[in-house]
């Protein structure tokens, strides 16, 4: 039960912020979502299964409904409180406005901050490395050969890092560094350990131990399966100990299952395997003790079979050339099931990397104690761990994609989807081999459902076809399960500040002549309006249409990809600011998390219902299983994630609640098709006008 104290507490923090914030209204929904999640954490419903799955639509202010629903009660018992988002933007609003807002009205006594994952912060061991004396060492470890710029660049960190000028985060870095010379100097899980003299001045973990002293940890998805997957409390708490708040959790499908894929050339990995040969060979030299002698040359071993098995997996693939895909370059197997051939190069493929792995761990166990034992000088110690470190990793990798590869699906549940790609080289083609999930829930359940303290998933577009089926199936969770599920609507006032406006066509998206159509449509639907946003399906038509309605036009047209997104968006508010209209042009990524209120944005168009085409081997593998057990992937899958992705788009228009205009949906398959009411009618109840 959730206690009286924490209730009061509660009312009275809600109190306290009601007078604190300017023309704040209380709003019902949003009084009702804090007392859900501070019930259902407490256990109020069921005490076992503490989940509660919350859409609030947009105006409802869910941020402070989770902040107030769960951090009084976790301080009471003495839980921490994890929030998880899958936007920086979001993030930044929690640490920097949010959070501080509440700390400050609150009288509570806690401690926040935001938690980021190791890559985002310099190794020093591998940074002096790079910058080095130029030995043969220092030049191993680049991937390329470095020129005079990179080397100077990186000398400028360091001295900017041991004078105190830069913290060693990435975020913080003065001047952006490449992509792939920031790899180079990131901290990695296994080059990183806190005995080594090196390292007392870390900067992950100078962050680490400011983390165990938070009450309240803001960080991202993916940071979130990082720890998950390592079994939990290892980067965050223990999710025992644990309220998470996942917001934005429509992502969490997608972020799950790309977590658990695993991918891995063949050639490019029997040259990196060579290396690893080397590395071994070279502990054996280094490390003192006998117990060396007998892993070095079981991985040596392991090693040499691994390198001729992928080649000879890698002949396999040149022979099957002609059923590779043409347009894709990848030859995807139907039911996840492999060729008796392959299955029986994974299977030995996946023995092999198995072997190799646990000789390297125990190398690597001998290489720390010598460390300790003082029988490595420093600077031979942080080369070595660092090498040691990227190699266990990338073998790590290859024993995840191969165990993938040979494993016996389940009767029962989804197989698992397996591809490969063919990659252009200089020399050779290679080959990626691929393999991912189909479907997650089974291992949400596992991870976090049933270790977890509590769980909130909140966003403003959970549902599907007004359902909440479709998203607690994606995530593991049952109707009928003990979690609670709570939809929430948007206090904004739909039927009188937006229209929704379909007009006649000749033609549907399948036609020939649409995107004619499209263009014609456009330049009437923008004419003499002030702030318009066209929101488009594909990258090519939009740029058609563009071609088409450029010359006519008398403004300019903003067009996404032709600048980065922040400056277009600044260009359009710029010019409604100053008056002047603006036309701004975008695709499926601009239908999420962007932000025109007012009259920064009050015409509204979708060109096209927002079909997903199962393009990628995942989508087609999940299509696939759904046939074979009898559904209908169209209206399994297709429909309800199209559904959602219309709200999403059509909730660009509303951001506040005195803000009005039109939403145009030129795809007449809205009335002309029998799945269009149902889109419809899952939409909020704009003013309709359908000619």
């Amino acid at each position: 039960m959730l206690p009286e104290t924490v209730k009061t507490q509660i009312r009275a923090i809600y109190r306290d912020i009601a007078a604190a914030l300017p023309n704040f209204r209380s709003r019902r929904e949003q009084n009702y979502m804090v007392a859900e999640i501070s019930k259902t954490l407490a256990g109020e419903y069921d005490k076992q299964r503490r989940i509660i799955v919350v859409e609030a639509g947009t105006g409802i202010g869910k941020s402070l409904s989770y902040i107030l629903g769960t951090i009084p009660l976790a301080l009471t018992q003495k839980k921490k409180v994890c929030i998880a988002t899958a936007t920086v933007a979001l993030q930044e609003q929690l640490l920097h406005k949010d959070l501080p807002f509440f700390l400050a009205q609150s009288g509570l006594n806690f401690r926040f901050g935001l938690v980021k994952g190791r890559q985002r912060y310099v190794c020093l061991a591998k940074l002096e490395m790079l910058i080095g004396d130029n030995n043969g060492t220092q030049m191993a470890m680049w991937q390329t050969k470095p020129d005079t710029s990179q080397v100077e660049m990186l000398q400028k960190l360091h001295q900017d890092f041991h004078h105190g000028r830069w913290n060693g985060e990435i975020d913080t870095l003065e001047t952006p560094l490449p992509d792939h010379l920031w790899q180079q100097i990131a901290c990695d899980k296994h080059s990183c350990h806190r005995q080594n003299v090196s390292h007392r001045s870390c900067p992950f973990h100078k962050a680490r131990e400011d983390v165990d002293t938070w009450d309240v940890l803001i960080a991202n998805h993916s940071l979130l399966f990082a720890d998950l997957e390592l079994g939990g409390g290892v980067i965050l708490p223990d999710p025992e100990e644990v309220f998470y708040v996942i917001d934005e959790a429509h992502h969490l499908p997608v972020v799950a299952r790309d977590f658990s894929s695993a991918q891995a050339t063949l050639r490019g990995a029997a040259d990196w395997l060579e290396k690893i040969a080397k590395t071994a060979v070279k502990l054996q030299h280094q490390i003192k003790s006998n117990n060396i002698i007998a892993p070095s040359q079981a991985m040596q071993d392991h090693v040499a079979d691994l390198t001729s098995m992928l080649n000879q997996v890698a002949h396999y693939c040149d022979g099957e050339r002609s059923k590779f895909d043409n347009n894709e370059n990848r030859l995807r197997f139907t039911h996840g099931a492999l060729p008796e051939v392959l299955k029986r190069h994974a299977e030995n493929l996946a023995t092999a990397s198995s072997g190799a792995l646990k000789q390297f761990n125990k190398m690597q166990v001998l290489l720390a104690e010598a460390i300790k034992d003082g029988d490595i000088p420093r600077h031979q110690a942080d080369v070595l761990q660092t090498e040691t470190g990227f190699m266990l990793q990338r073998l790590e990798n290859l024993y995840k994609l191969w165990k993938m590869m040979a494993k016996e699906d389940s009767k029962k549940g989804a197989p698992t989807a397996r591809w490969i790609e063919l990659l252009p080289g200089n020399k050779q083609l290679d080959y990626l081999f691929c393999a991912s999930p189909i479907e997650v829930g089974f291992m949400l359940e596992s991870m976090l459902w049933e270790k977890a303290a509590g769980v909130v998933l909140c966003s403003a577009t959970l549902k599907a076809l007004d359902q909440f089926d479709y998203f607690a199936h994606q995530v593991g969770l049952s109707l009928h399960d003990g979690s609670r599920y709570l939809s929430l609507q948007s206090p904004f006032d739909f039927e009188n500040n937006a229209t929704l406006y379909l007009p006649k066509m000749r033609t549907e998206p399948t036609d020939d002549a649409y995107t004619e159509e499209l263009a014609e449509h456009i330049l009437k639907l923008t004419e003499n309006e002030m702030a318009s946003l066209v929101l488009f399906a594909s990258y090519w038509q939009m740029e058609k249409v563009a071609e088409i309605i450029g010359p006519k036009l008398k403004i300019p047209l903003l067009i996404q990809g032709n600048a980065p997104r922040q400056q277009l968006l600044e260009s359009h508010k710029k010019r409604c600011d100053e008056g002047k209209a603006s036309l701004l042009f975008g695709t499926g990524s601009f239908s999420e998390g962007l932000d025109l209120p007012g009259d920064y944005l009050t015409n509204l168009i979708v060109t096209k219902l927002p079909f997903a085409v199962p393009t990628s081997p995942v989508e087609q593998a999940h299509a696939e299983y759904i046939k074979a057990r009898g559904g209908n992937p169209f209206l399994q899958l297709t429909i309800p994630d199209a559904s959602r992705k219309l709200i999403q788009s059509c909730g660009r228009l509303l951001r506040k609640e005195q803000d009005y205009g039109r939403i145009t949906i030129l795809d007449r398959r809205l009335v002309s098709k029998r799945y269009g009411k149902s889109l419809l009618d899952a939409l909020p109840p704009y003013r309709r006008v359908i000619e």
